[in-house]
Parts: structure tokens; sequence; C-alpha cells
């Protein structure tokens, strides 16, 4: 070995891959010394240099082996934690499909009928609450299609909940709300002069005026989503025989998921989430995280429950856990879809990411001794809850895929005195991939990118766990998902009395001062962490193929061009100006 590299020394060899490791003594210094004359280095600096290998020895072995091994240890119990949970779901979704145990097999539910004698009055109260924010692209869909639900005209109420701060928008969504109650629509345009409590502070609004007080059931859908006209006369019917149910979710079908490789990514993830995760939490232990949209819940339940509480960016989780925590049940209906729109610019996707992984760490941490200490659920379900809801799904997941695909796996390349087993950095991993990507069969050719996409992605999960549990300065923050619609597709041409409607809004002082938006700048379309991230899985990939190490070199360059690739911003859609 020493003549070897003394050779490579004398002929010129200067690459940096080379890494000489050399025994104690006058052999070494002296190769040392040839080594620093070849690279044009002075003695004094070469003997800096050579203490600085030797500190960096003595600092690898003590503490970094060390710390490294016990990181991976967590990291593979972390890994078989998931591989348990993965196993399990999908067992349970799978059962439920074999044997056809839909909902309605499992609950009492009867179609709802007029009766002669009651007429419409058999059907019970129901509101609508459609949450908005400056929708200016997808306000018009969401609102025909809540406006367009079967259900007799005097037993439904339709709210639509602006808090718009573009006065523009709020004139084009009250408009529309005019144009529907000319037609004989109960529908209420409620707008409020602050933004107290976001999406939270905007329901439990609404669920005050009284208007409301003879509802029993409230429905809501965010300002994308367009429920069929039957979504009521299939919802419904479980509420009315089922005294001990709460909430009904329905699942989510996404109009853009073909629009580019983003939202396809996105469907797979979500696609998983509904058919197994959801599936599977429903049927045994009848509870799941509400998500916010795509669900009708009785009035009675989040009464009892407290109403809606602004304390996280998740509210819809804060009402799921805490009526759960009451006794009531919960019930996934899959055959039901509510179409709505996946984000497909990566800065949009970005904050949404944020606000689903900050809440539910940041309510974790504010719960779990609330949920521990409650007696009226069983031992079982407050385990379901904690374990395998909040901590494997929120923290462990989030977690274990940065920390161990991104830093740990690099990391052991530079450091060869530590082993990574096969089966947990190949087999294991590879088994948990496939089990979600059952969910969505028809991309299984995409399985390698999603674990690419999904990997850059946990950067940021894990980032937002961790401002959740310690509530660091943007645990609170709320930014509203940008829904482009048709916008940056074609351009709707306005009717002459509307843009004259729109002139005079635009003159007039709005109450909440519209943000002002300052140009961007060419490098604002770059995300200088994933830049960096990639840059260091590249060379870590290089360093491990040039020595010939763990064999790593061909994920850590791939995993190192997605960070690039993401980085320098070529994912999902552009739209001019942003």
């Amino acid at each position: 070995m020493e003549a070897n590299a003394a050779s490579n020394l004398q002929t010129g060899n200067s690459s940096p891959s080379i890494v000489i490791r050399l025994p104690s003594g006058d052999v070494q210094r002296q190769l040392l010394a040839q080594a620093w004359e070849v690279l044009g280095v002075s003695m004094e600096n070469g003997r800096i240099a050579e203490q600085l290998i030797f500190v960096w020895d003595q600092i690898r072995v003590a503490v970094v082996v060390p710390l490294l091994r016990i990181a991976i240890f967590w990291c593979l119990l972390a890994t078989v934690m998931i591989l348990i949970e993965k196993i399990y779901v999908g067992m349970v979704s799978l059962v439920v499909r074999i044997f056809a145990l839909k909902p309605e097999k499992r609950y009492k539910w009867e179609r709802i009928e007029p009766d002669l004698e009651k007429g419409s009055a058999a059907f019970p109260m129901v509101v609508v609450q459609i949450p908005m924010y400056n929708e200016k692209e997808v306000y018009k869909h969401s609102i025909g299609a809540a406006c367009g639900l079967d259900w007799p005209s005097d037993r439904i109420i339709i709210q639509v909940l602006d808090d718009s701060t573009d006065l523009v928008v709020k004139e084009l969504v009250e408009m529309e709300c005019q144009r529907w109650k000319n037609n004989g629509v109960k529908i209420h345009y409620r707008s409020r002069d602050n933004r107290k409590g976001y999406k939270a502070g905007a329901l439990e609004q609404g669920m005050r005026h009284d208007s409301v007080q003879g509802c029993d059931y409230v429905a809501m859908f965010d300002a994308d989503f367009q429920p069929e006209s039957d979504f009521l006369m299939r919802t419904v019917p479980f509420l009315v025989h089922n005294p001990d149910i709460a909430l009904v979710q329905a699942r989510w079908k996404f109009v853009n998921a073909d629009e580019c490789l983003m939202t396809r990514i996105q469907e797979m993830s979500l696609d998983y989430h509904f058919k197994i995760e959801q599936e599977a939490g429903s049927s045994t232990c009848a509870f799941f995280g509400f998500n916010g949209t795509a669900g009708i819940w009785r009035i009675s339940a989040i009464t009892e429950a407290g109403g809606w509480k602004d304390r996280t960016t998740v509210e819809d989780m804060d009402l799921a856990v805490r009526a759960s925590l009451r006794g009531w049940k919960f019930i996934y209906v899959g055959d039901i879809k509510v179409k709505n729109e996946l984000p497909s610019t990566f800065k949009a996707y970005r904050y949404q990411q944020h606000r689903w992984s900050c809440g539910p760490a940041n309510l974790f941490k504010k719960m779990a001794m609330e949920i521990i200490r409650n007696e009226k659920v069983s031992m079982w379900k407050k385990f379901h809850v904690i374990y395998s809801f909040f901590f494997v799904g929120k923290i462990v997941a989030h977690t274990v895929t940065f920390v161990f695909y991104c830093v740990i796996i690099p990391v052991s390349v530079l450091v060869p005195e530590v082993d990574i087993p096969q089966w947990g950095v190949v087999y294991v991993p590879t088994i948990i991939t496939l089990l979600k990507a059952f969910g969505t069969p028809s991309s299984f050719h995409l399985l390698i990118l999603w674990v690419l996409f999904e990997n850059v992605m946990s950067f940021h999960r894990i980032k937002a766990a961790i401002t959740g549990l310690l509530e660091a300065a943007r645990v609170n923050e709320w930014v509203v998902t940008e829904k482009l619609g048709d916008a940056h597709k074609t351009k709707p041409a306005l009717k002459m009395e509307d843009s004259k409607k729109l002139r005079d809004a635009q003159e007039t002082k709005p109450l909440i001062d519209k943000p002002k938006k300052h140009r961007p700048r060419f490098w604002h379309r770059f995300y200088f962490s994933e830049l960096g991230l990639g840059v260091f899985l590249l060379l870590c990939g290089y360093y491990d193929l040039a020595n010939e190490g763990q064999g790593y070199f061909v994920y850590l360059f791939l995993q190192g061009l997605a960070f690039l690739i993401i980085g320098f911003g070529y994912v999902g859609i552009h739209v001019p100006g942003s």
C-alpha cells in the first residue's frame, strides 16, 4: 500500500479522490512530505495539514463514528416501525376490499325520501360552508357546485365565507352569490374585516349566524372543491340513522392530476392516504384526521367538542381529535369522490406541505397528555391516535426519510468504520415503497421519480415538524394554497356590466390593505437549500465511486440531481410573474 501511494505521488497524480492512510513513523512523514511537495504546499503548511488530518481522524473515531452508529440504529428501528404500520393498514384495506365491507354494510343507511305528510320537512336542515381567500380563479366552480346539490331548496343554506383582501375578488364573489340568490337559491355571502383565526375563525363565525341555528349538519368545501349533485343524498343518511357518527368524509378526485409530473406524484401520495390510510382508520377505530373539506359534520358533535379552534394551522385535525376523544365515530366513504385541484407550482406546494407537517406536530405536542388522560375512549383507540396517527405518521415518517436517506447514507460514505445492513437500505424501504404505490397502480412506472421527489420534500417536512414541536417562528404561518384553475391557460372575458363594477371596486379603498406584490427577481426561482443539499449528495456520490466504497453512488447521484433539478425550479409549472 505504501509503495502504491509513493508511486502515485512521484508520478504527479494529485487527484483529490486519493485517500492516504499510512502507518505512523518515518515512512508516513516522508510520503506526506513528498505529497505536499507535489501539491506545491510548503513544509510548514504541510505540517499544519498533517495535524488537521490527525485531529479529524481522532474526532471521527471518538465522536463521529459512535454518533453515526446510534443514528443508524434509530433510523433502522424507525424504518421497521413504518414497515409494520404500512403492512397493518395495507392488510386492513385489503380485507375491506376482498369482503366488500363498505360503510353501507357496517352502518345503517337508508335513502331519505319525501314524506307525504311532512313533505320536504322529512329532510334535515343542512348548511354548506365554503371558506374563501382571494380565490379569483376557482370561486365560480365551488359556488356553482354547492348551489347544484340535490336537496330540497328550503332545507339547505349555503354560506360563502369570504376573507379576501383583494376587493376586486370580493366583488366578483359577491356578484356570483347574488346571481344564484336571484335564481332562488338560499345563499348568504359573509365577509369579515379581519382574518383572525384564518379558516377556523371564518368557519366559527359562520356557525354563529342565526340562519344556522336550526341546522342539523354542516358540509364543508374549500374553494376549489366541486361536489357531485348527489353528495348530500349519499352522506346525510349515515348521520341520520347512526346517532354516534359525527363525520362522513369523502374522497378527493383530482382534476389536474395529469397537468405535470409534480401533480402526478402528489396524486400517488394522496391516493395512498385516502384509499389505504383513511380506509384503515375508518374500518378499525372509526377515526382518521378530517381533511378540512369534502366532508359533512353533525353540528352537535362540533359543539360538544368545543367548536373550531385556531391554536394550530390544522384546525380540521384539531376538531377531529377532540371529537374522537368524546366518543364520536367517523366514516370514510371512498365511493363518493369530490373533484378538486392539486397545487401545480412548487412554491404553492411547499407552503402547503409546511402547513400539513408543522400543524400536526404542533397539535401532537398540545394534545398528547390530553389523549393519554382521556377516559371516554378505549386504550386501543388512544394507542392508535398517539402512536399510529401522530407519532409514526406525522413525526417518525418525516424524520427518518430525511435523516436516513439524505444525511446518514451520504455521511456513512465518508466514514468507512460504520456499515449499514443491506436489509435496512434496500429491502425494507423497497417493500414500504411498493406498499404505498398500490394506491395508484396506473403511476407505477413513476415509482423511482416519486421516491426521489418525496425525499426532497422530506427536507421541508422535517423542518416544519421541528418548527411545530418547538413552536418556533413559523409555527402559525398560514399561506393559502394557490389555485390556478384555468388562469394560466385562458383568460375568461368579462361582461360589460361586470367590467364596470370591477372598475368601481378598484377605485374603492378596501377594508384590509391588499398585500403589495414585489416584482420577483430571477434568483427568486432558485431554492438554495435544495441546491446545497444536491451538491453535498453529488460530492458524496463521487467520493464513494472514486474510493470503491459502499456502492451508494448510483442512489446519491440520482438523489443529488433531484435536489438540483428542484432547486433550480424545474418542477411543476411556471406562471409568468410569480
